[in-house]
């Protein structure tokens, strides 16, 4: 009798531990949460994101521009620095690179690696290409007129740095500056662009808009909208998205791409052999950080916003409709930014055993990430 007591005891908390843990909702609750996920979502972490990073690219050329008119090594750290901070919050947003990022093909156009040397060689050797960089549509000139590979974060890199260091001052040379300086410019307008194209033109700071008019850049979606505007009115005439769901399954997809790519690309080239020149930050030795990021990137989108800017989120979906599921993505991020971290030297050590430990944990996150389309679709069908 008293056996049978204690298994009644066991089987009621055990079912009350269950209730608690996975709360039986309909699927109207849980589509009515995806409702305040997705504007939360571009609210919270898909605006704040691009404008820190649309705010420190304005900050980075007016840093180059501040070196060239006064040679120091404090103007050369302020540049480095100024180049890190933007570099954090584009690879901070790597996990929505759906929308303007993709339609205005601003990806390649700013982070396409490696940095063709050979090329940017040839460019910083015609006088009459320089010439028309140090115009004042020199920005203009080098985003139409310089291939992808001359492009973005990584031109700049190669001026500002060598193996893990800033350059000295007396190394920079004036050519260097104003190729750096054009190419920070178009770096700076496309990095306004994206904020404007998820926030609205009428939404950013006036020297933005002053930016996008002069420049003539487009930053609405074909129907017209914003971006967020777009993607917030799921399942409305005129959004591209059929509803919520659909929605939400971007933030995952966006989520998985990223951690899929700095698995098999980002370290898993370098780390096979397949192509040691495919080292994303060679010149700065950024790389980790970038991964890092990356994966920031994912924790963001699935907390529902930026460090302290966060609401609605998949995160409290899941902890809802499956905790036990939401439990093991929290814990899959924790795991591949701790193996991530423990990568050494990975510029000049690609191969290592950690950055192998590192590539399979990012293949658990990529993983489960994939299970959270269909979880997510079995809590709303």
């Amino acid at each position: 009798m008293q056996k049978l007591k204690l298994f009644s005891f066991i089987a009621v908390a055990v079912l009350g531990f269950t209730a608690c843990g996975d709360q039986q909702l309909t699927t109207s609750e849980n589509l009515a949460m995806l409702e305040q996920i997705v504007p939360d979502y571009v609210d919270n972490t898909i605006i704040p994101t691009y404008k820190a990073l649309a705010d420190n690219a304005i900050e980075l050329e007016k840093a180059l521009v501040m070196l060239k008119n006064n040679r120091t090594d404090a103007n050369v750290f302020t540049a480095c620095k100024e180049w890190v901070d933007s570099r954090k919050f584009w690879e901070q947003s790597e996990a929505f690179l759906f929308g303007a990022a993709a339609d205005f093909g601003i990806d390649p156009h700013i982070d396409t690696w490696p940095l063709d040397l050979t090329a940017l060689v040839a460019e910083l050797g015609n006088a009459d290409h320089i010439a028309a960089m140090a115009a004042e549509d020199g920005a203009a000139w080098a985003g139409e007129k310089l291939g992808a590979g001359l492009l973005g974060f990584h031109g700049i890199e190669y001026i500002l740095f060598r193996n893990g260091q800033k350059r000295p001052f007396g190394d920079i040379r004036d050519n260097e500056l104003i190729y750096a300086i054009a190419v920070a410019g178009d770096l700076r307008n496309q990095c306004i662009r994206l904020e404007a194209a998820w926030a609205g033109k009428n939404n950013v700071s006036a020297e933005k808009q002053l930016i996008i008019n002069n420049f003539e850049l487009g930053v609405t979606i074909a129907n017209g909208q914003s971006y967020g505007e777009n993607m917030k009115n799921a399942g409305k005439a005129g959004s591209t998205y059929k509803s919520f769901t659909d929605a939400a399954e971007d933030i995952i997809q966006g989520c998985t791409d990223i951690s899929d790519e700095v698995a098999a690309m980002k370290i898993g080239k370098p780390y096979k052999g397949e192509d040691i020149n495919y080292i994303e930050s060679p010149y700065s030795h950024n790389s980790i950080t970038d991964f890092v990021d990356n994966v920031e990137s994912i924790r963001n989108a699935y907390l529902g916003g930026v460090e302290g800017k966060r609401d609605n989120s998949l995160h409290g979906f899941f902890d809802k409709v499956n905790k036990n599921f939401d439990n093991r993505v929290l814990a899959a991020i924790d795991e591949a930014i701790d193996k991530i971290s423990a990568i050494q030297n990975f510029e000049t050590n690609p191969a290592s055993a950690q950055a192998g430990i590192a590539i399979e944990a990012l293949n658990s996150l990529t993983s489960i990430f994939e299970e959270a389309q269909l979880e997510l679709r079995k809590a709303v069908e």
